[in-house]
């Protein structure tokens, strides 16, 4: 007997879906997709079962550009427990470290301040750094350590919210590849009382604002009304990921050499750099850059009638 496959559709655009807790980013995206019934959707930048917020899917040709998402910069809310250090720098961890701790705003704002700006990251074992093709948290629960490199990240912002004597309430902005749990242990470390992460929750990536995510019950809501055209009003368009990249409007005889991978003189274009390729004013073509003798040259653009 053969088994009947769900119809799936070819959509395109960028869901910014407010990740539950308790769930991986995996799971979370094999529901929307289904909920979408998409074809092709992939998700940028990987949420810990525990952390809530901001997952962006890419959807179909979106998926070219998720490296920018990935690249961007990321702002979080996280609530870190003193004086208990665990395996996993979080609460699902077990606890290999404890001690009464009360710590004072005169002992914690100096030690903040260290953390503020270019600093040195040791990735946690229970990451998702990969070596070779495998994640580390898998060789972690194997009881495995491997050797990791410290890595440079910038702290572009550590605002304290609120203080007791044993949690700090921090907000964050940081460069890609931060761990906010490393960054927890590590404050806990220089207060020299140890710290894990009880609560995170991803608030913004890149230029996306948190008002602009969408909730699981939102979706499922809905998605059970079966009419696709309402759910696809969540998605944003691809380009709203390319915010950051300088906007080049071509002609449309511009657009038909870029098309057939060939480069452009565009009046006025920047001098240097990545651009955002438009045709004139709203169609998304894609990603160009700019050579050194001035032409546009196309560098990864969408299917044609994508958008």
């Amino acid at each position: 007997m053969s088994v009947q496959r769900r119809q799936t559709r070819a959509i395109n655009g960028i869901l910014l879906l407010d990740k539950p807790t308790d769930i991986s980013s995996n799971h979370a995206l094999q529901i929307v997709k289904r909920l979408f019934a998409a074809r092709k959707a992939g998700h940028t930048g990987s949420l810990d079962p525990l952390a809530s917020g901001m997952l962006p899917i890419c959807f179909g040709e979106a998926t070219k550009f998720s490296q920018y998402l990935l690249e961007a910069d990321k702002r979080y809310w996280v609530v870190g427990k003193l004086g208990v250090k665990t395996t996993t720098g979080d609460a699902e961890g077990e606890i290999v470290a404890q001690q009464p701790t009360s710590v004072s705003a005169e002992q914690l704002l100096p030690v903040l301040d260290k953390f503020r700006g270019e600093i040195q990251q040791v990735p946690s074992m229970f990451s998702a750094l990969k070596h070779q093709g495998r994640p580390l948290y898998e060789l972690a629960r194997q009881g495995i350590t491997i050797e990791r490199a410290a890595r440079a990240v910038t702290i572009h912002e550590l605002i304290l919210l609120e203080q007791t004597a044993d949690t700090i309430t921090l907000e964050i902005s940081c460069s890609k590849g931060t761990y906010i749990r490393t960054l927890i242990e590590d404050i806990g470390d220089a207060l020299g009382c140890g710290a894990h992460v009880t609560s995170l929750r991803r608030l913004s990536a890149g230029t996306y604002a948190a008002n602009e995510m969408v909730t699981l019950q939102e979706l499922e809501e809905v998605a059970q009304q079966g009419d696709f055209a309402q759910l696809d009003k969540f998605l944003l368009p691809i380009d709203s990921a390319l915010r950051t990249l300088p906007l080049v409007s071509v002609s449309e005889a511009g657009a038909f050499y870029l098309l057939r991978g060939q480069s452009i003189i565009v009046p006025q274009a920047p001098t240097s750099g990545f651009v955002c390729l438009v045709l004139n004013p709203d169609r998304f073509l894609g990603i160009g850059e700019i050579l050194s003798d001035g032409r546009v040259a196309p560098r990864k653009l969408i299917a044609t009638g994508a958008s």
